[in-house]
């Protein structure tokens, strides 16, 4: 198990009772985005992505499968000056009560072209002097159809230059929310764990799994979870573009077997903020690792080891790397579609990203900095013998790290 640095945030207490300050994070979240908007000379922003919607205005929404989602949207929009965000939502007894009524308004229909005449008449409405510039995360086709007639004399820009930097520091509220809901997901895991039998289906294991989660405050869920019987090979694993391990699958009906190895990610929301569950298991009435799969544990641990000593206030990304490829004599312990480590927050992968195929150059760009959250998720492969993979939370402090996860790797270090 991880040696957990000195704890500089919020106390496990606060978090496990739920005392965190929602409406002292909101505020904080806001005044972020501002100051970003004031940086950046960006006098609006408009988001639709859950992600984004959540950090500008921390509605609570109702989950909408794929077919519903792009009609019934929640929208934020944040006016530079304006002391709060105007929600736009199909469910208003959602936005946070300290939103002032005439900023909670009805949803905006974007897939329509009315949808969209209406929205350059509410920015009108909003903004009576105009607005030379408009920073939006997702434009809709008939938004990106109609805008330069709609919004004539607006530029539009990407915001995630803007949410970036805004989101990439997290505050003791939100590292609260992100360990409550880690540990939500974790104290979950446990019951789905101990049934891990031969004769169960992936799909039992989801129910299993959501419903104890949201029996334990889950506000959320954020990933289908995933249950993936592993092939010993990579050729004996479906056919990827990259060549390489397949992962992640979508669950189905399958039935598990004795000995298979099932690689496991689940990612559950607290309060708009989401946590990170990855851990290889092996199905069995008492299962055993084998000393190869043992092995491949040790150098998973030596791999988690050695980045963690790099992680500290200073170290840029191009460190850690570093550090990881070490102890595997150079080459990349990891899967070649993901990273090495990926950022938490409103999103279940968000900046800081790190080993990615953006390149060394942004890796030696990216500065480590207190409040940065680290999901690290190496992978050690032996073709012929399937792998290992698990994920680890950490959070940047001022002299090093503190864990953010902590549950246990069994059958593999017993």
């Amino acid at each position: 198990m991880p040696e957990y640095g000195k704890e500089t945030m919020a106390t496990d207490a606060d978090i496990f009772t739920g005392q965190v300050d929602l409406p002292r994070m909101r505020r904080q979240r806001y005044s972020r985005l501002q100051a970003e908007m004031g940086r950046r000379d960006i006098p609006a922003l408009l988001v639709f992505g859950s992600g984004a919607v959540q950090y500008a205005a921390g509605p609570s929404v109702i989950s909408a499968d794929s077919g519903r989602a792009s009609h019934l949207r929640t929208a934020a929009l944040v006016l530079a000056g304006d002391d709060q965000p105007h929600l736009f939502t199909p469910d208003p007894e959602g936005a946070p009560p300290e939103l002032v009524p005439d900023h909670v308004h009805p949803p905006l229909y974007t897939e329509s072209d009315q949808g969209v005449a209406d929205l350059a008449d509410i920015l009108s409405g909003l903004s009576p002097g105009g607005l030379d510039r408009l920073a939006v995360d997702d434009l809709s086709g008939p938004m990106y159809r109609l805008a330069p007639r709609v919004l004539e004399g607006t530029e539009l820009v990407d915001a995630s230059r803007l949410l970036g930097p805004a989101r990439l520091i997290k505050t003791s509220d939100e590292l609260g929310c992100i360990r409550h809901a880690q540990r939500i997901n974790e104290v979950a895991m446990h019951e789905v764990q101990a049934a891990l039998v031969p004769g169960i289906r992936q799909t039992e294991l989801t129910g299993m799994f959501l419903r104890r989660a949201f029996e334990l405050g889950a506000t959320g869920n954020g990933i289908d979870p995933i249950w993936q019987v592993m092939a010993p090979t990579r050729k004996g694993g479906p056919y990827t573009t990259h060549g390489d391990v397949a992962f992640p699958l979508v669950t189905t009906d399958r039935v598990l077997a004795d000995g298979d190895v099932i690689w496991v990610d689940t990612g559950v929301h607290y309060h708009g903020y989401a946590s990170d569950f990855g851990r290889t298991w092996i199905v069995g009435h008492e299962p055993r690792a084998t000393a190869r799969q043992r092995d491949q544990y040790r150098r998973w641990r030596d791999v988690v080891t050695a980045t963690l000593a790099e992680v500290r206030p200073g170290s840029t990304g191009s460190d850690l790397t570093a550090a990881a490829r070490g102890v595997v004599g150079g080459q990349t312990p990891w899967l070649p579609h993901f990273y090495l480590i990926h950022g938490l927050g409103t999103e279940s992968a968000e900046a800081p990203m790190i080993g990615t195929d953006m390149g060394p150059e942004h890796d030696a760009a990216l500065v480590l900095q207190p409040g940065m959250v680290l999901v690290l998720e190496p992978v050690i492969w032996d073709d012929g013998y399937a792998g290992y993979r698990s994920e680890d939370i950490v959070a940047v402090t001022e002299d090093g790290w503190v864990g953010l996860s902590d549950y246990p790797y069994d059958p593999y270090d017993g």
